[in-house]
């Protein structure tokens, strides 16, 4: 059934071939070939990263610019709207799995491997090595070899605390442009829109100060044993989680800037939303398990 032939939203749409996914994976391609060249000492490899992630970045814009005129033109009706929030909402699963599996293996090294490493049974083999976690102990780490340097732990004052005050924040706002948008208070929406916006970017920067301080100040890195490598792989991609959450949520403000989205039929803008709320929760978690714990 045609929306044009019979003036009314189809019961379910069906797009036409398109050349994106083609070219989608071509871009990919070269991204991680230059990757992969890049890190082996091919100086070549750096030039083919860049150029597939601007092909990429290219053909997602007119992906989405494509996806954005079917919706404003009619053409998703009920059916489609459920199949986005079931995308959706598969989608966040999966990042419940993908954080699941990291604060897992910060569970496990703190309350399995690091006490096995030191229990009778492993005092031969490493006699000298301390089972305490965070993994330093009186300036110096609990690394027999010492082939890991010296590390401060990472606290919760202030930096941590003032982030999750601005994702708590943030959270605020964006509930109160959501229900403003459903209250058809598009001035106020855009409002609250860009300040949640900027609470994000905050953050972000709040957060590469941190890491500043930890390697310049703290001497933690990456490096740093399980402690260093658990710390910034759960912090570094949560904080990768926010760079795309703040995208999308900018995004969703130049779009009710232009006058898309109605108070009934805002998909796209609830689908941001719950992608943001769920980068709070995980936040909250991490607070806790890592910067208390």
């Amino acid at each position: 059934m045609s929306s044009s032939a019979h003036g009314t939203t189809p019961y379910y749409f069906v797009p036409g071939p398109s050349r994106h996914p083609a070219f989608a994976a071509f871009g990919l391609f070269w991204v991680i070939l230059g990757g992969g060249q890049w890190i082996n000492g091919h100086d070549w490899g750096k030039y083919a990263l860049t150029f597939g992630l601007l092909w990429l970045f290219g053909v997602l814009y007119q992906w989405f610019r494509d996806a954005i005129g079917e919706s404003e033109s009619g053409q998703y009706g009920h059916k489609i709207d459920l199949s986005y929030r079931w995308s959706m909402s598969w989608f966040i699963f999966s990042e419940v799995m993908f954080f699941g599996a990291f604060f897992t293996a910060l569970w496990w090294m703190r309350s399995h491997s690091v006490p096995a490493l030191g229990s009778l049974d492993n005092a031969l083999l490493w006699p000298d090595f301390k089972a305490v976690w965070p993994s330093v102990v009186a300036g110096a780490t609990a690394s027999p070899g010492g082939i890991i340097e010296p590390f401060e732990a990472m606290t919760p004052f202030w930096l941590p605390t003032i982030n999750t005050a601005l994702l708590l924040s943030s959270g605020v706002t964006l509930t109160i442009a959501h229900h403003a948008l459903r209250e058809n208070h598009r001035g106020r929406t855009i409002a609250f829109m860009w300040l949640t916006v900027l609470l994000g970017v905050v953050f972000l920067f709040v957060q590469g100060y941190e890491y500043y301080h930890a390697y310049t100040g703290m001497n933690l890195k990456l490096t740093s044993g399980a402690y260093g490598s658990t710390f910034f792989m759960l912090t570094g991609f949560h904080g990768f989680h926010v760079f795309v959450g703040m995208l999308m949520l900018l995004f969703i403000t130049l779009r009710l800037m232009k006058g898309h989205f109605t108070a009934d039929r805002h998909f796209g803008f609830e689908g941001a939303a719950w992608y943001w709320h769920f980068v709070d929760v995980v936040w909250l978690g991490l607070y806790i398990l890592v910067y208390w714990l």
